[in-house]
C-alpha cells in the first residue's frame, strides 16, 4: 500500500509516500521558522496561510521523487490533530479532497502517535510493548505502549511543555526562536555544575512532570547574574544555558528509569521534536544501560514535524481495516488514549 502523507498542524509543511512494502519512497519539509522569528513565536494566521502557499507544490515534488503518478496512490493520511485548527484544516481538507478526487481511502491521523511510531521507520525499530517519552513543545508524556492505539497514559506535565519551557527559558537569555536548539548549543560552552537548577518533582513519587518553576528559577538566576547595565557576560550566559538543560534532562531521565522500573519494561523510545536533543539522548542511554534496557529514536529529521511519519502512522491503520470517513477531520485537543486500537487478525 503506498500512502501519501500531510503533516500540517502547526509550522512545518510535511509531506512523504511511504509504501508497505518497499519503505520510504520520498519525503520533503518546509519549515516556516524564519517567517515566525520575526515575532517571537508562531502566528496562526500565517500558519495556515503559509501552509496553503507550499503545501500543492509539496506534494508534486514528493510525488515526483517517489517515482509515481498520483493515481498510483492507494491512500492519502493527513494529520488531523491535536495542533492549530487553521493549520489542519489546510492539510486535512487538501488531503480529504484529494483522495475523493483519486476514489481512494483517507483517513485522519493523531500527530503524537506519529511522532510515537515514528522510530519504527529506522532499520532497527523497537518491538511491542515499550516504554514512550513524548517530548516536544507542546506534550510531555509517558506511555505505555502495548501495540498501536493501546496507549496507557503513565504520565504528562502538569504545567509547560518540556519544549514550551526550553523555548520560554530562551527567550529570558535574549535568545532568539524557537530557542530550544540555541540553549542546547549554548549550554554546550557552558559549565554545568556552575549553577545548580531544581529537578522539579523527582523527590515524590509518580511519574508526572512539572517545568514551570524552571522558568522563574532561570529568570531570577540571569537577574542576579546582569552587571550594572544589565548585561550577562557570554560566559555565565553558557553556564546558565547548561546548567538548565541539565536539569529539564535530568528530570526526564529520572522519570523514565521509574517508568521502565513501573512497568518492568525494557525498551524505552523517545519521540518529538526535543527527542533530538543530544544532551537528553546521552542521559537516556545512561540510564537504560542501569537498567539493562535498550533505547531507540528516530534520527534527527523525522524528530521534529515531517510527512513521513504521518504517512507511516497512516498506513498501519489504513492496513488494519480503519479509514475516516468524507468528513474533513480536524480536532485542535484530541487525547491519545481515545484512539482504537488495531484489530488483529
Amino acid at each position: 500500500m503506498r500512502v501519501l502523507g500531510i503533516e500540517t498542524s502547526c509550522d512545518e509543511t510535511g509531506v512523504a509516500v511511504y509504501d508497505s512494502e518497499q519503505g520510504l519512497l520520498g519525503d520533503a519539509l518546509y519549515s516556516q521558522v524564519e517567517m515566525h522569528t520575526e515575532y517571537g513565536g508562531v502566528v496562526p494566521e500565517l500558519a495556515s496561510r503559509d501552509h496553503v502557499r507550499k503545501l500543492i507544490p509539496l506534494i508534486r515534488e514528493v510525488i515526483a521523487e517517489s517515482g509515481l503518478a498520483l493515481t498510483d496512490l492507494d491512500a492519502v493520511a493527513y494529520t488531523a490533530g491535536p495542533g492549530l485548527i487553521g493549520a489542519l484544516m489546510v492539510g486535512a481538507s487538501t488531503g480529504r479532497a484529494l483522495a475523493l478526487g483519486l476514489g481512494v481511502p483517507a483517513i485522519g491521523v493523531h500527530h503524537m502517535e506519529g511522532h510515537l511510531l515514528a522510530p519504527m521507520l529506522e532499520e532497527s525499530p523497537p518491538t511491542f510493548p515499550f516504554v514512550a517519552l513524548l517530548v516536544s513543545g507542546g506534550h510531555t508524556q509517558l506511555v505505555r505502549v502495548d501495540g498501536i492505539g493501546e496507549y496507557q497514559l503513565l504520565g504528562e506535565s502538569l504545567d509547560d511543555a518540556a519544549g514550551e519551557a526550553f523555548d520560554k527559558a530562551a527567550k529570558m537569555l535574549g535568545l532568539e526562536y524557537p530557542g530550544g536548539p540555541l540553549i542546547a548549543k549554548l549550554a554546550e560552552q557552558g559549565d554545568r555544575t556552575r549553577f545548580r537548577f531544581p529537578r522539579p518533582m523527582t523527590d515524590r513519587p509518580g511519574l508526572d512532570f512539572s517545568f514551570s518553576g524552571l522558568k522563574t528559577f532561570t529568570l531570577n538566576t540571569a537577574h542576579a547574574c546582569r552587571d550594572a547595565e544589565g548585561v550577562i557576560d557570554a560566559q555565565t550566559l553558557a553556564d546558565i544555558a547548561a546548567a538548565f538543560e541539565e536539569a529539564v534532562v535530568d528530570t526526564l531521565s529520572i522519570k523514565c528509569r521509574r517508568a521502565l522500573r513501573d512497568t518492568g519494561l525494557k525498551q524505552l523510545i523517545i519521540a518529538g521534536g526535543v527527542s533530538a536533543n543530544r544532551r537528553l539522548r546521552e542521559k537516556l542511554a545512561e540510564t537504560v544501560a542501569v537498567e539493562k534496557a535498550s533505547l531507540y529514536y528516530a534520527r534527527p529529521r523525522f524528530c521534529t514535524d515531517n510527512g513521513a511519519m504521518i504517512a507511516y502512522a497512516g498506513c498501519q491503520r489504513l492496513l488494519a481495516g480503519q479509514q475516516s470517513d468524507l468528513t474533513i477531520l480536524a480536532k485542535p485537543r484530541w487525547p491519545m488514549d481515545s484512539l482504537p486500537a488495531l484489530e488483529v487478525n
